[in-house]
């Protein structure tokens, strides 16, 4: 029995990134490989989706490791109150420093305009664990050696320094261009204040891309291998 696919994401704060993820989890849907179920919305909408969910299954962060504070909060009381005693549930991890995902962050760079003479911020959102933080400053460190050009980290909630302020150091320091990688898989509210920012060039979140599917796919992969095992 193939394992379904709990893709789980907080989508409580906007209409337009429940619109995102939900096309996400039909494209996933789409590729016929896995039985797919959009678990979206608050934590205990989230809990309810879950369980509802018959057969042995897979559950699948619909965000970035860093780039999304809520839907990681959210994801991991999910796996402490409802997957720690399930012998047929299988939690993956957020997705993180890939080196395919950080080429493809790379590339859209260059399509917003990105030059060797421009600063560069890596755009995350924070959370409460410093293993979010390390993943983060992994992807900075990836994405710093593709570029052959220095990365800062800023961050749109709680940790320091944040996006504006990373943005000013680096003008401080003689780049008159700025350009943001955005640390995030879909739009959202976040984004629209990195989009509010003054003389910057801005990438679109990771999502929409075949690179995600793929990505998302392969976790459903390697987990259905650790189930069966």
């Amino acid at each position: 029995m193939v394992p379904t696919m709990v893709l789980v994401a907080d989508d409580s704060r906007d209409t337009h990134r429940r619109d995102a993820l939900c096309d996400l989890a039909e494209a996933v849907a789409d590729r016929g490989e896995a039985p797919v179920v959009p678990a979206f919305g608050s934590g205990p909408e989230v809990n309810e989706a879950v369980r509802a969910v018959d057969g042995p299954i897979v559950v699948v962060p619909a965000f970035l490791a860093g780039g999304d504070h809520a839907s990681a909060e959210m994801f991991a009381e999910l796996a402490t109150l409802n997957l720690a005693d399930r012998v047929d549930a299988c939690p993956t991890a957020p997705l993180g420093a890939v080196p395919s995902i950080v080429a493809a962050l790379a590339g859209r760079l260059t399509e917003a305009g990105w030059t060797r003479r421009d600063g560069v911020v890596l755009a995350a959102d924070g959370g409460s664990a410093q293993e979010e933080r390390h993943e983060v400053a992994d992807v900075a460190r990836m994405l710093s050696r593709r570029l052959g050009a220095p990365v800062q980290v800023g961050y749109t909630n709680g940790w320091a320094p944040s996006v504006p302020d990373a943005v000013e150091r680096l003008r401080r320091n003689g780049h008159g261009r700025v350009s943001i990688a955005t640390w995030r898989l879909v739009e959202g509210a976040d984004y629209d204040r990195l989009r509010s920012l003054d003389g910057v060039s801005l990438t679109a979140p990771l999502w929409p891309s075949s690179l995600v599917v793929d990505t998302l796919l392969a976790q459903h992969r390697a987990a259905k291998a650790r189930l069966a095992a």
